[in-house]
């Protein structure tokens, strides 16, 4: 894991070069840039960034151990008090109904 400049833990959104990724993509064409204006820049889905600057295809599908690496580094939350696990749809309500 990568550390920030006052040495502690970076997570996966503090590791990256957001400059260098705003650069290649909104910086003009001729000079290495994708000219995309910001607002596309940023409708773009890191999958579909990765496709237009031809970065290879992702570390592939899921096996038992990317999925319990992944469930390690994620871990489910148990609600306080509630016996149960915490969930962020739960609670989401669409219509007037509940989800």
């Amino acid at each position: 894991m990568s550390r920030d400049a006052q040495g502690a833990a970076a997570g996966p959104a503090e590791s990256l070069d957001w400059s260098g990724l705003m650069r290649v993509g909104m910086g003009p064409r001729g000079q290495g840039g994708l000219g995309l204006n910001p607002g596309d820049f940023w409708t773009l889905s890191p999958a579909e960034l990765a496709l237009m600057l031809g970065v290879s295809a992702g570390t592939g599908a899921m096996t038992r151990d990317r999925l319990a690496a992944l469930s390690a580094r994620f871990p489910d939350r148990q609600v306080a008090g509630a016996g149960r696990l915490a969930h962020p749809c739960r609670d989401l309500r669409i219509g007037g109904g509940r989800f």
